[in-house]
């Protein structure tokens, strides 16, 4: 059960931080022809595509091998810990 949080908190982790650097970065890469963005544009479109890129994977692709290919414990399998 605490994969399943540890793996939702990965997720919403980056899920927030590739939103938020694209919304940061996208005025760079939208205004490249703008004078003096010659180099700060192309940069801007790569970071664009590697954050999208890294959070498709994160996102959709990982998990859903994670649950194709992956080998989970049923939860009748963990010990019970006694409450003290």
């Amino acid at each position: 059960m605490s994969g399943h949080r540890q793996l939702r908190r990965a997720r919403l982790a980056s899920w927030s931080a590739g939103r938020v650097t694209a919304l940061g970065v996208l005025p760079l890469a939208i205004g490249m022809g703008e004078p003096g963005r010659e180099i700060k544009g192309p940069m801007a479109v790569v970071i664009l595509g590697g954050l999208l890129t890294s959070m498709a994977l994160n996102l959709l692709v990982l998990p859903t091998l994670a649950l194709r290919y992956g080998r989970f414990k049923a939860e009748d399998e963990f010990p019970r810990l006694a409450h003290v």
